[in-house]
């Protein structure tokens, strides 16, 4: 994937580029100009030449598996691009302007004349070297490859399918294991606990059924979990990890300890103590080994009721299963295989393969061999072709080429061309995506974040990078290389994950190009020219790096990473763009960290970091500081010199501080956060008058959370909000809940689709402000907090007919809510928590009729169902707690399958319905 490369390295030029006449022009000292203009020379031949090379790379990149010499000519050309990205980035770095009075510039300047003299030499030697290249390239019969890529990226064609959420009617070939699995696990006459494996060779679809039953059945139990388990998992880690799973999942949790530091003793007595006569569900995910279960089945009681799904690539499993709780899934028949097949291939509504088409593509199922997910991949890739014979027969010639020339398993192939075949712009995003571990949860706004501050997103006119990124992200969901795992009330990816066998094609890919090395402790030197590391093992002591590896990227994935051992690296790698921390237990940031000139992305999110020193203004380049959930207090006044930041994160967790109206307390900001003027993103704020006056010079904000608001702060907040035109989502906090906030000059911009108000609202001003909602047209999640509507205010929101979701949070003081028909049309998510007063909920015909999910938490006066919610057709979960004792004995006999009446009848409907007291 060299052309990706090539296509960064473009991109950097034209940057540098960009500097050209704004700093050569302002250049008194000739013999600076001189070299300054020689080097803009050199760089503007090197972009050119780049640019004409970079199509033939695009058909190179298919035929190096076939053919040596395009293999080596590839090689090459990336190290050469490598060599420019350094020589570019210390070029630019150099070309920031400098603090100081003007003696001290013209020192600087004076120092650089030596310094652009030596850049000089080693970008003419670099094209030397890209001149000898090219002529290579000429001598050697490769010409026609330009026209097969030309030809290839004209039909490739991006297609939309970002309104398509796979349901279970899309699922193929697992109805009766799924019905199997669902009764072992619903069964109550077994008493004890029981233990059912799931096995099956890598990609036949174990994870797929398996999150499916668990899904529909873990509503059912006190508490669930889904742990994924790496290959090279600790015990200690293993516990944490099922403690977590855990307490994510039970709103009632009594599992909020601190166990980073917990031994393993200790992390048994917490899981036994919360399982003691409980019934639950526990599923561990890809299991390597049966010493894994007699590791960890002491945390399990004797007394409690435990049902445990394992699944595993690896038939011994099956040994530890119950009685016969075993299932072996097998690869697809093949009229199931056809039919999955016709799923993913064709978007029309019959999903019907054309007549023409039927023969070649029962050829391309053939070579999946039943397994789901190449099935998946294949379909996908074609569904991005047009439907054309001639189109589908060049690629079935390409995928049969590839096997004449290859001794590796036909589904390795077929996968290997889905990975082939992206778009080059793709290629950077979709192998970024191997320096996650196995089976990892990568969210979306991360992921994003990295692809942005490395490069890798194309600058259009009329969209941000943060919107054509997203739109990348579809396309790699879009073709099956990765897997949606969760999404948001609007349905947007809200965390996805790559499938094994992807990830095992993925990582031989970026290790043929430098793209990433991986220390999972497996092995102790680096791969020669690697660009980014992924630190999976805490003994990173042990890893050596060559002298020739120049890095540019850390991403650590392992608590146990501090701050001693990464100073090694630090030292080591001047020319660092990306340090990701996020999740590890460093304390203090070594000094070393802050002369990395070259840094565009630092995290620090759910660290130990309690200061960020004055040395940060260093940092010229610095995109992204992700500090939330850290133990900051406050930023440095030098932050408001980096002037190229586009995202601040800083938050901390009110068990760290003092506890407010939400769970995280925002952070003192300097007061020339003003200079900040590419800010995108400003999250969390605490607010204090001479910030308020700032903020409305962040014209650029896109996301923004202040909290701590006092009542006589709110009339600046209003007039700084009403500076940022293109918020797409705002969250105000009050400083406690009695306090109100006053927002009758609260003018929100149509951009708005996030809205979070918490705190009172004024008696008067509130139905101008709930009116004023109904102006919002791209608003689809409301979240209001002790805001105490009434009835007539909240018959606004009905209006509202753009909402995704609805949380009110002690924000109703009504004591009926009634949803007229036709109301709330696109509303997938509905819930009221701590509603004292609230005592009828009547929803007529065709009113919520999206509705999927609808939460009814502490609200002790409700005696009876809502009225009307048998015409919600839609609904898939009801979740109640906290109810009337009365209308939750009403509910709790649903569990019992010989009672039945008209009351419940309403309900039969909804797939899960959890009560509890």
């Amino acid at each position: 994937m060299a052309e990706g490369v090539v296509g960064i390295i473009i991109l950097k030029l034209g940057l540098a580029l960009a500097t050209d006449t704004s700093r050569v022009g302002r250049n008194w000292l000739c013999h600076e100009a001189s070299a300054l203009a020689r080097i803009f020379s050199q760089i503007r031949d090197m972009k050119e030449e780049l640019e004409s090379m970079q199509s033939f790379l695009q058909g190179a990149e298919r035929f190096k598996d076939t053919d040596n010499t395009t293999a080596n000519f590839i090689k090459k050309i990336r190290c050469i691009a490598f060599e420019i990205e350094d020589v570019v980035d210390e070029f630019t770095s150099k070309m920031e302007v400098k603090q100081g009075g003007l003696a001290s510039k013209i020192k600087q300047r004076i120092c650089h004349i030596k310094t652009w003299h030596r850049l000089a030499f080693k970008f003419q030697d670099i094209k030397l070297k890209l001149e000898n290249v090219d002529r290579r390239k000429v001598r050697y019969d490769m010409t026609g490859l330009v026209k097969n890529a030309e030809q290839s990226d004209a039909n490739c064609r991006y297609t939309d399918h970002t309104s398509y959420f796979p349901t279970e009617e899309d699922l193929v070939g697992i109805d009766d294991n799924k019905k199997l699995l669902m009764n072992w696990l619903r069964c109550d006459s077994q008493l004890q606990s029981v233990i059912t494996t799931v096995c099956g060779m890598g990609g036949v679809g174990k994870t797929t059924l398996v999150a499916h039953v668990y899904n529909n059945v873990k509503v059912d139990f006190d508490s669930a979990a889904w742990i994924t388990v790496s290959k090279a998992y600790q015990v200690e880690e293993l516990l944490r990890q099922i403690i977590k799973g855990f307490n994510s999942n039970d709103l009632k949790s009594e599992l909020r300890v601190d166990i980073v530091d917990m031994e393993k003793r200790t992390l048994v007595e917490i899981i036994r103590d919360y399982l003691k006569r409980k019934r639950f569900l526990l599923v561990l995910d890809d299991v390597w080994g049966v010493d894994m279960w007699f590791k960890i089945r002491e945390a399990f009681p004797a007394n409690s009721i435990g049902r445990f799904v394992i699944t595993s690539r690896v038939h011994d499993i099956a040994l530890i299963a119950t009685g016969n709780h075993k299932i072996e899934l097998k690869p697809l028949e093949a009229h199931h295989s056809w039919e999955l097949f016709c799923k993913e291939a064709f978007w029309n509504e019959d999903r019907i393969c054309p007549l023409d088409l039927q023969n070649l593509a029962q050829r391309f199922v053939d070579k999946c061999n039943g397994l789901p997910i190449a099935i998946a991949c294949i379909g996908r890739l074609l569904s991005c072709k047009s439907p054309c014979y001639s189109e589908w027969e060049n690629l079935y010639k390409e995928l049969e080429l590839q096997l004449s020339n290859n001794a590796i398993l036909d589904v390795n192939i077929v996968l290997k061309l889905s990975l082939d075949d992206l778009p080059y712009i793709l290629k950077n995003c979709f192998l970024h995506c191997t320096i996650f571990p196995e089976d990892y949860l990568i969210k979306r706004k991360r992921l994003i974040r990295h692809w942005v501050t490395a490069g890798f997103i194309a600058v259009t006119e009329h969209k941000t990078m943060e919107d054509v990124a997203e739109g990348y992200l579809y396309e790699l969901v879009n073709r099956s290389l990765l897997q949606v795992v969760e999404r948001n009330e609007s349905g947007r990816v809200r965390s996805c994950r790559m499938h094994d066998i992807i990830r095992i094609l993925a990582l031989t890919k970026s290790n043929e190009e430098s793209f990433c090395s991986v220390y999972d402790g497996s092995r102790t030197t680096s791969k020669q020219n690697t660009r980014r590391l992924s630190i999976q093992s805490s003994d990173i002591e042990k890893f050596t790096v060559s002298s020739e590896v120049h890095l540019r990227a850390i991403y650590a994935f392992n608590e146990l990473v501090t701050s001693d051992s990464l100073k090694f690296f630090l030292k080591s790698f001047n020319l660092l763009s990306t340090l990701d921390l996020q999740g590890t237990q460093i304390r203090k940031l070594p000094k070393e960290l802050f002369k990395l000139f070259n840094l565009h992305f630092l995290c620090l999110r759910d660290t130990f970091v309690e200061d960020i020193p004055e040395t940060v203004g260093r940092l010229q380049k610095l995109e992204v500081l992700d500090a939330f959930n850290a133990r900051l207090v406050s930023l440095p006044q030098s932050i408001a010199n980096l002037h190229k930041l586009r995202y601040l994160y800083v938050a901390t967790d009110p068990r760290k501080g003092t506890k407010g109206v939400v769970p995280w307390i925002g952070i003192q900001v300097p007061n020339g956060i003003r200079n900040l003027k590419s800010l995108q993103a400003l999250q969390l704020v605490e607010a204090n008058s001479e910030t308020l006056c700032h903020l409305g010079a962040l014209t650029e904000l896109r996301t923004f959370a202040i909290t701590q608001v006092r009542r006589e702060q709110c009339s600046d907040l209003c007039n700084a909000i009403m500076n940022m035109n293109h918020l797409a989502s705002l969250s105000i906090m009050a400083i406690n809940e009695t306090e109100t906030l006053e927002l009758d000059g609260l003018r929100l911009p149509p951009s708005l689709s996030k809205l979070e108000l918490g705190g009172k609202l004024d008696k008067e001003s509130m139905p101008r402000i709930v009116s004023s909602f109904s102006d919002l047209g791209n608003l689809t999640l409301l979240t209001l907090a002790l805001s105490k509507l009434d009835e007539n205010s909240f018959s606004c929101l009905l209006l509202l007919n753009g909402l995704r979701g609805i949380w009110l949070d002690k924000a109703y003081e009504g004591k009926k809510l009634h949803f007229n028909a036709m109301s709330l049309p696109s509303l997938r998510l509905l819930a009221i928590s701590d509603a004292p007063e609230l005592n009828d909920v009547v929803i007529e015909q065709s009113a919520l009729q999206n509705l999927i999910r609808l939460t009814l938490i502490d609200c002790p006066e409700l005696k009876t169902l809502p009225d009307g919610i048998e015409h919600l057709i839609t609904l898939e979960e009801l979740y109640m707690r906290g109810a009337s004792k009365e209308l939750t004995k009403k509910l709790k006999r649903k569990e019992d399958s010989n009672y039945s009446n008209t009351y419940l009848m309403k309900i039969n409907h909804i797939r899960r319905v959890t009560v509890f007291p």
